[in-house]
């Protein structure tokens, strides 16, 4: 158990975390031994949110140690799982982060990340014992250890052999799988043994079919190039034979659930229907501080995180080794999404929908199943299939149109007609997904359900940005949102219903009636100093164009506002408003000598809506373009916002400066590629120089570009796609499709290449 006086001999207020000093380490390494289950809970996740924050490693992490491994050695200590989970936890994170520095708050550099991970290593003798535990939850939390800590390689082989052979239980057999293939990843000297020995199980036929498939994956999983022909195929036997049968359940309608429910047979009487009021259960009212869509935002991050089917684990491992060995993944999804298992076909939505955003090409028969996977009696699934569905954009998505609005018209009849607002979570949940991704397909047969959210208040902020994507129910849409946007108040930090989301639902429906109620909602925010509120009611104005005329009176005043960004969003309304150049020109052009990078962006784009007319500013942006182009990468966003104004400012005569800068931009920065895409197409044939680099971009697997970070969503690339071979077909170049290798990439392009390479002409 822990020393008292030791503790108190070390001077943890020299050391900080990431809240501050950390004079409270010792009273929560204290309370993890606590009598009182609650104070143990308690100090445990004050150590990890604080000490251990989103898994960093301080000074006070590292002097933490000794005292936690004191727990763990000790019989009598309550909750010595969860303590060798925070020593695997703290080595694990240690051992990614030998090289970062940490600032102490006297100013010095600290190595904790070193000192942790080379004391943890230390001691990796004690996690032999731990995995050998008499408690099983002890067992089960030393045993990744073994592969993170041990570093003779043959020792710890030779542990996870035997660890094999002593368990009983299935998750901690797996999970000695799982290791072995963690330990044959971090020491070169366990590849060949680790992969002969998970050879060996995957391949014995006396084995469980578990265990053999658990060691099928994790070899594939350290050797992605030893995948074949016969690997998917043996897996998906394998899944199968270790499917469980489905339990039956009650009904998900009339009785809550918070985990995926199978199909059950249906009851009307029960159910309620639309002739009558509805029976079902209702939920907790939520508590009266917490807003509705902050909840549900909690609920949707704890939802994601969850697990169902105990093979997931296993086979997201599966479909990483796999990569972008697009029909074997599509395969083994396929039995996933149509297992008889209902924990098996949720866990698997959320793989698909991985897979088709993460790779190119034909995910049709996948949508296929994603739709398949919509059902009035099963509601928890439903709301995932739906909610994965509308996440794919409208291209993608378009195949489960008519399932989606056959779900929805016969949730409206089995269930009640306003069944967005239904008072049970789960349908509610479900009807609302399926409403909100048939909106995001541009159908009206969405209109009842946002109609009922904004009519009745009920989650009617989940409705507002779908309103936007039927502008054919404008008249209908409309005057609601015009409604909700007159009620908004602008004092309010948080607001359920958020008055730009309004605003920008009313732009993209276009109905002229709006005009009034925005000029109203600018006036609002800028007297109750919002501009985050004033400046996207003015670009909502300014979609209107010159219908909003009668907004000038607004504007105006407002483009000489001191706050850089209001006054920028009024000229940008002011121009499309009135199209004055000689008013607006030199607004910008004052705008360009104060504004940081983001009003930069803003002018440039301006200027680009003004064209011909701002030739004034055409040197100085040539300048800024050139100079901006040498500086990469650090300047690749000024190059994608100042080119295309370049462009259509100074037309033809500019275009190989344009060009060479698009591309510096998109080398640069990944994240660059649509804006610089969608200004080559409007080059036409002058953006010829730019071909080969569109070629190259349309070519790959992946949705992500080399140095880009945080990648495209489907639906973007998706656009990006479309766009690129708009452009390559200009210049008569044509797709060809290939048989595809063992990613699954499909052809590339052909035609007269070379004759893109002479002089071209606007």
């Amino acid at each position: 158990m822990i020393n008292d006086s030791d503790l108190d001999s070390i001077d943890w207020s020299s050391m900080g975390h990431a809240y501050g000093r950390a004079d409270d380490v010792p009273t929560w390494l204290r309370n993890m031994v606590s009598p009182d289950p609650e104070v143990r809970e308690r100090a445990f996740g004050k150590f990890y949110s604080a000490a251990h924050h989103q898994g960093d490693v301080y000074p006070c992490t590292t002097a933490s140690l000794p005292f936690l491994f004191a727990m763990a050695d000790d019989p009598a200590a309550p909750d010595r799982a969860s303590v060798v989970e925070l020593l695997v936890s703290i080595g694990s994170e240690a051992a990614e982060r030998v090289d970062g520095i940490w600032m102490a708050p006297d100013g010095t550099e600290s190595t904790a990340g070193a000192d942790s991970s080379a004391l943890i290593r230390e001691r990796g003798e004690a996690f032999v014992a731990y995995a050998s535990d008499p408690d099983t939850l002890v067992r089960g939390a030393a045993i990744p250890g073994l592969g993170l800590f041990l570093d003779d390689a043959e020792r710890a082989a030779a542990v996870l052999r035997d660890r094999l052979k002593a368990e009983t239980g299935i998750t901690e057999r797996l999970l000695v799988i799982e290791t072995m293939a963690d330990l044959a990843l971090r020491l070169p000297a366990a590849q060949a043994p680790a992969q002969e020995w998970l050879g060996a199980l995957a391949d014995d036929v006396t084995t469980d079919p578990d265990i053999r498939l658990a060691a099928l994956v994790q070899r594939a999983h350290c050797v992605s190039q030893g995948i074949d022909a016969d690997t998917v195929p043996t897996a998906i036997a394998l899944l199968r034979r270790i499917t469980p049968e489905p339990e039956p359940v009650t009904d998900p309608v009339t009785d809550p659930v918070t985990e995926p429910v199978a199909e059950s047979g249906d009851d009307e009487e029960r159910r309620g229907n639309a002739s009558g009021p509805c029976t079902c259960a209702t939920e907790p009212a939520p508590a009266s501080d917490v807003p509705p869509h902050i909840a549900a935002a909690f609920a949707d991050l704890e939802r994601h995180g969850r697990a169902h089917a105990p093979t997931t684990r296993l086979l997201i491992t599966f479909h990483a080794a796999l990569g972008g060995r697009i029909a074997d993944r599509t395969a083994l999804l396929t039995e996933q999404l149509r297992s008889p298992d209902h924990a098996t076909r949720y866990d698997a939505i959320g793989m698909a929908k991985s897979l088709i955003g993460s790779w190119r090409g034909d995910h049709t028969h996948l949508v296929g199943l994603l739709a398949d996977c919509l059902s009035t009696r099963d509601a928890f699934t439903t709301a995932a299939a739906a909610e994965a569905l509308g996440s794919l954009g409208t291209g993608l998505a378009e195949p489960a149109r008519e399932a989606l609005a056959a779900y929805v018209a016969e949730h409206r009849v089995t269930h009640r007609p306003d069944a967005w607002a239904s008072p049970h979570p789960l349908p509610r949940r479900a009807h609302q997904e399926a409403v909100l991704a048939l909106a995001g397909l541009g159908d009206e047969r969405a209109l009842p359900g946002l109609l009922t959210a904004l009519d009745t208040g009920t989650d009617a902020y989940r409705a507002v940005n779908a309103a936007g994507r039927l502008p054919q129910c404008a008249a209908e849409l409309a005057p609601r949102l015009i409604l909700r946007l007159a009620e908004a108040d602008y004092t309010r930090e948080w607001p359920v219903i958020s008055p730009p989301a309004l605003m920008s639902a009313l732009a993209k429906l276009g109905d002229p009636a709006a005009v009034p109620a925005l000029a109203d909602a600018v006036r609002g925010a800028v007297r109750h100093k919002q501009t985050c509120g004033a400046a996207p009611a003015l670009d909502a104005l300014a979609s209107f164009g010159t219908r909003a005329a009668a907004a000038l009176d607004v504007v105006r005043p407002l483009a000489d506002a001191d706050d850089v960004t209001l006054r920028m969003a009024a000229i940008r309304a002011l121009w499309e408003l009135e199209r004055g150049p000689e008013d607006v020109v030199p607004r910008l052009k004052r705008v360009l000598d104060e504004a940081g990078h983001h009003d930069t962006y803003a002018v440039l784009d301006v200027l680009a809506r003004v064209g011909p007319p701002a030739a004034p500013v055409l040197p100085r942006l040539r300048r800024m373009v050139s100079e901006a182009t040498v500086r990469h990468p650090g300047d690749a966003w000024i190059l994608v916002h100042g080119a295309p104004a370049l462009w259509e400012i100074g037309g033809e005569a500019e275009a190989d400066l344009v060009v060479r800068s698009l591309l510096t931009a998109w080398d640069a920065n990944g994240s660059t590629a649509d804006r610089v895409v969608a200004c080559l197409d409007r080059m036409g044939r002058s953006a010829a120089p730019a071909v080969p680099r569109i070629q190259a971009a349309l070519a790959g697997p992946g949705r992500r570009d080399d140095g880009d970070p945080w990648g495209r969503s489907a639906d973007q690339d998706e656009e990006l796609l479309r766009t690129g071979r708009a452009i390559l077909a200009r210049f008569g170049l044509a797709r060809t499709e290939g048989k595809g290798g063992p990613t699954g990439s499909a052809g590339g392009w052909s035609g007269p290449v070379g004759r893109v390479h002479g002089p071209v002409r606007r």
